[in-house]
C-alpha cells in the first residue's frame, strides 16, 4: 500500500525460527499489507515460505528472497532444534551484512528462539544483541525501545537475570540522552518528556527500599536537566504506568504539551516515553494493554530494526491461528 511506503524506502524481513510462527504471521502481514514488491526482501528460504504458505492457502507475493540454506525435511513445527536455531542465526546475519552494504532502509525480524541458537553455538541472549555484534561501530549501544502508537517504553537494560541488574550513572546520562536524540531526530518531538521509572519499590522511600534512585537516578536526573532533557524524577513503578494504561485503553493518547514537568508533577497525560530500568518492569504493562500493536524497536544503530512483540509460539505452530497483527505493526514502524 503506497500510504505505508515510498519507492526509495527498502525493508529485510527475516522469518525467525522455522518451527516457530515467523514465516506464517510474516506470510500474513505482507499479504494484508500488499506493500510493493521490489521494496521487500525476504532473507528466509523458498521451501520453508512455501510449506507454511501452502497451509494458509496462499504465498507471498513474489518478493526478492535471499535464500538461507535449510532442508525443508527438518521443518518441525512446535519442535525445539538446533538446525532451526542456525538458520534463526544465519538469517539475521545476512539482514545485517546487506544493511551494512546499504542495501536495505531497516530490518524486520520475526521471533527467533534463544534456546534454539545456543543448541546451534550462539551464545546471544536475543535478536538484540546479534544485531549489535554485527552492526554496532564507534561505541554504539543497542536499545530496545517499546512502541504501541504513542505509548512508549525504553529499557534500561536489556536480556538480563534480576540478580545481575546493575546501573550506573553515567549509562542512564548517556542511554536517555541518546533517546532524547532519537526521538527528536526519527519521530520529530521536538520537546520530548520522558517519565523515569525507579528501581526500588516505591521508589526507594528515600533510602529505606533500596538507595539506587537516591545515588544513581536522581543525579542522572539533574545532569539530564542540565543539558535541558525534561525528564521526571524516579517514580514507582507501579503507580507510573496507571495513567498510561487507562490513557491507552480510552483513546486518550495526547501527548504533555506546554510546560516541563515539576518534579512531582503527576502524569495527567502521556508522556513521550517512559523509561524503565529493566526488562520486566517496562514490558508487562506496555503487552498487558497493547499486546498486538506493540512493537520491539531496536534502536543506537545505523539501521533501525523492529519485531512483533511475541515469542515464537511453538504451542500454535503450524495450526495457521497466529495473529499476524504485531508483525504487521512491525513493518509498519519499520517503514
Amino acid at each position: 500500500m503506497s500510504e505505508y511506503m515510498k519507492s526509495t524506502k527498502k525493508i529485510a524481513i527475516t522469518t525467525g525460527d522455522v518451527n516457530g510462527i515467523g514465516a506464517e504471521v510474516t506470510i500474513k502481514a505482507l499479504k494484508r499489507l500488499n506493500l510493493p514488491k521490489e521494496n521487500v526482501i525476504l532473507v528466509s528460504n523458498t521451501e520453508i515460505l512455501e510449506f507454511y504458505g501452502s497451509r494458509l492457502g496462499f504465498l507471498p507475493q513474489q518478493h526478492q528472497i535471499i535464500e538461507i540454506p535449510f532442508d525443508k525435511n527438518n521443518i518441525q513445527p512446535g519442535e525445539l532444534t538446533k538446525v532451526s536455531g542456525e538458520f534463526s542465526f544465519q538469517a539475521l546475519k545476512k539482514a545485517c551484512e546487506i544493511a551494512k552494504n546499504g542495501e536495505i532502509d531497516s530490518i524486520v525480524t520475526a521471533p527467533t528462539s534463544k534456546e534454539a541458537m545456543h543448541l546451534a553455538g550462539h551464545k546471544f541472549n536475543g535478536q538484540t544483541e546479534i544485531l549489535q555484534h554485527f552492526l554496532a561501530h564507534n561505541g554504539q549501544h543497542a536499545e530496545m525501545l517499546f512502541v504501541a502508537n504513542d505509548f512508549r517504553v525504553l529499557l534500561l537494560t536489556r536480556h538480563v537475570s534480576l540478580k545481575e541488574i546493575s546501573l550506573t550513572k553515567d549509562e542512564v546520562i548517556k542511554k536517555i540522552s541518546d533517546l532524547d536524540k532519537f526521538f527528536k531526530e526519527k519521530f520529530k518531538i521536538n520537546t520530548p518528556k520522558f517519565a523515569l521509572c525507579g528501581f526500588n519499590p516505591h521508589a526507594g522511600e528515600g533510602g529505606i527500599l533500596g538507595r539506587e534512585e537516591i545515588e544513581i537516578l536522581q543525579p542522572a536526573v539533574n545532569e539530564l536537566r542540565a543539558k535541558g532533557i525534561d525528564i521526571t524524577n524516579p517514580i514507582p513503578a507501579d503507580t507510573l504506568f496507571i495513567k498510561a494504561a487507562k490513557n491507552y485503553l480510552t483513546g486518550n493518547r495526547k501527548q504533555r504539551t506546554g510546560n516541563s514537568f515539576l518534579p512531582s508533577c503527576p502524569l495527567d497525560l502521556l508522556p513521550s516515553c517512559y523509561i524503565a530500568c529493566y526488562h520486566d518492569q517496562g514490558l508487562i504493562p506496555i503487552k498487558t494493554v497493547a499486546s498486538e500493536k506493540t512493537v520491539n524497536m531496536t534502536i543506537g544503530l545505523d539501521v533501525i530494526r523492529t519485531s512483533p512483540c511475541h515469542g515464537t509460539a511453538f504451542d500454535i505452530a503450524g495450526k495457521n491461528s497466529a495473529s499476524e497483527n504485531s508483525m504487521m505493526e512491525a513493518i509498519k514502524q519499520a517503514i
